[in-house]
């Protein structure tokens, strides 16, 4: 930390007998800006936007081009066409935008969906995936995204994005196994657009491998459409 900037949000300070002292101003109010209720859009994109909004913020992750090039763990703040860097510090507390999630900094880096976060990298995390699923004739399908491993699953969600078509009746949502794990998050569901499940788990139930979900067909087969499929689970994260 230089000692003409702030201790925890790294904005300049003005100097005694400084000239031009609106830019240095108008700069701590842009970094202000950016870190107050701070969003970052993605913590994995390694190329910049092509334009640049002012106060839209990212994480730049190592590995990072052209204008972020070598500040791989700062927070990138668009200002004035351009970008300010900030490096975050322990505690610091984000919403990722494209994982949904909330994140607290470790010291080091972001760790997503963390609800608790320990001084030995101990925390408890709040997670979810999504995936559309799309389709087509059969009796039934999975998604490409699994449960991960050692997952405390609270629940999953669904809505039918474009109405199922087929025989089938209805459909249910759950894994791979007899008809109780068949139907876990929901079944009779419905088949046209705006239908949804809504499936929550008591207890909450672990599972020690990836597993899939699976839509299988009620009452004849499926035809075609879309189902957007959300997991929700709890998961521990080891300390250091």
């Amino acid at each position: 930390m230089s000692e003409n900037t702030t201790a925890n949000c790294d904005l300049p300070l003005l100097m005694p007998a400084q000239a031009q002292k609106h830019v240095t101003v108008n700069e701590a109010l842009l970094r202000l800006d950016g870190q107050v209720d701070l969003v970052l859009q993605s913590l994995t994109r390694i190329t910049p936007p092509a334009s640049v909004v002012d106060g839209m913020c990212w994480g730049v992750p190592q590995g990072a081009v052209n204008a972020w090039e070598g500040q791989g763990g700062k927070v990138a703040i668009g200002a004035n066409g351009g970008w300010i860097f900030v490096q975050p510090g322990f505690g610091r507390r984000a919403v990722i935008a494209d994982q949904g999630v909330t994140a607290i900094h470790d010291g080091s880096g972001w760790v997503a969906g963390a609800v608790t976060l320990g001084q030995h990298g101990s925390g408890l995390l709040a997670r979810q995936l999504s995936e559309d699923v799309t389709l087509g004739a059969g009796d039934w399908f999975e998604t490409a995204m699994a449960i991960p491993p050692g997952a405390l699953v609270i629940g999953a969600a669904a809505r039918v994005q474009e109405a199922i078509t087929g025989s089938a009746t209805s459909w249910s949502l759950g894994t791979a196994g007899d008809a109780g794990s068949l139907s876990r998050f929901g079944q009779g569901l419905g088949k046209a657009q705006g239908s949804w499940a809504r499936g929550v788990l008591s207890p909450p139930m672990v599972f020690w491998e990836p597993v899939p979900l699976r839509l299988t067909a009620a009452g004849g087969q499926f035809a075609g459409g879309k189902v957007r499929v959300v997991l929700h689970w709890w998961e521990l994260r080891l300390p250091d």
